[in-house]
């Protein structure tokens, strides 16, 4: 297969539209094009009354994913935030994130590994170059964004603990602060948020960690330190604040899983042709936008990840 323009070539600060661009737009921010609380709150709908926006493959241009679409403001992507850590409410996420202290930070790396390793952020982030990717997230929920990101392939990060024959997963759990978490204190979610990935997809040169975005550090509410990043998936493989990553022989259990096995499978590909029991997967609604467009298989990354799933019943293994 051959490979695919974005996957090889790196993203640059200067080829991403600056975010004072987008924090100057005011007036259009007030007229709604990138959306009051009532627009985002719509971009959760099942709408389907508006004409979709097809987009079409392209070469990447400054500021702009591979189908052509700019990447989100910087504004909408660090002020409508799902991190139930601190509030089911995705507009409160980035005030009651603030306070949230990211600094000492480690993260074990152990399981069935040859040379289980605890590292320090600092050094972590120093060992391995940090590149700028632009990925979309695409929620089960209808919305998506386009998010320049700042990090580096998980993969590079297991390479150093060397992984046994045995291993066939990899999960990841997040930091579990009450005391800066509000919303951990929420007695009916099985805290703290666990998540987890079949070990050939977190090989995969697409699955990050995420340090920052926009060129900058992670910002609080998006994850910070260090949050897991995975294109084809829904915004639920995305575990933040990640203080432990562990390698196993048997599937682990994951957050949303757990909550409603019906409705969130492991697997958690972007799957247009897979119905939420609550609302079609069909299309979605960019934030910024007014119009729906139809969602892509595996998020438009299928040339790179479809051959992971080949033989598997993806409605059965969502």
């Amino acid at each position: 297969m051959e490979t695919s323009f974005w996957k090889s070539v790196p993203i640059r600060s200067s080829e991403i539209t600056p975010k004072s661009l987008y924090l100057r737009r005011r007036e259009f921010l007030k007229l709604g094009a990138l959306g009051t609380a009532a627009a985002l709150l719509a971009a959760c709908g099942n709408a389907e009354d508006a004409a979709p926006v097809t987009p079409s493959r392209q070469p990447l241009q400054s500021g702009q994913d591979e189908y052509g679409d700019p990447v989100t403001s910087y504004e909408a992507i660090t002020n409508y935030n799902n991190y139930y850590e601190f509030s089911t409410d995705k507009e409160a996420v980035a005030r009651l994130a603030e306070d949230f202290q990211t600094r000492p930070w480690t993260i074990e790396v152990s399981g069935l590994v040859a040379k289980p390793r605890v590292f320090d952020i600092d050094d972590l982030l120093k060992k391995f170059p940090q590149e700028e990717r632009i990925y979309r997230l695409r929620c089960v929920e209808g919305w998506s964004m386009v998010i320049p990101w700042l990090g580096f392939p998980l993969a590079k990060l297991l390479k150093e603990v060397e992984p046994l024959g045995s291993a066939r997963y990899v999960s990841f759990l997040s930091v579990s602060r009450p005391e800066e978490m509000l919303g951990i204190r929420s007695s009916f979610y099985p805290w703290p948020y666990r998540e987890g990935l079949r070990l050939d997809e977190a090989l995969h040169d697409l699955t990050i960690l995420a340090s920052g975005l926009y060129g900058e550090m992670l910002p609080n509410q998006n994850g910070a330190p260090l949050r897991l990043v995975v294109p084809w998936k829904y915004g639920f493989k995305s575990a933040k604040a990640i203080v432990k990553i562990e390698l196993t022989e048997q599937q682990p259990e994951t957050f949303w899983n757990l909550i409603a096995p019906d409705e969130y499978g492991f697997y958690s590909n972007v799957n247009p042709q897979k119905p939420h029991p609550r609302w079609s997967q069909a299309t979605e609604r960019r934030i910024g936008e007014s119009g729906r467009r139809p969602t892509l298989m595996f998020n438009g990354y299928a040339e790179e990840v479809a051959h992971l799933y080949e033989g598997m019943d993806l409605n059965k293994y969502y």
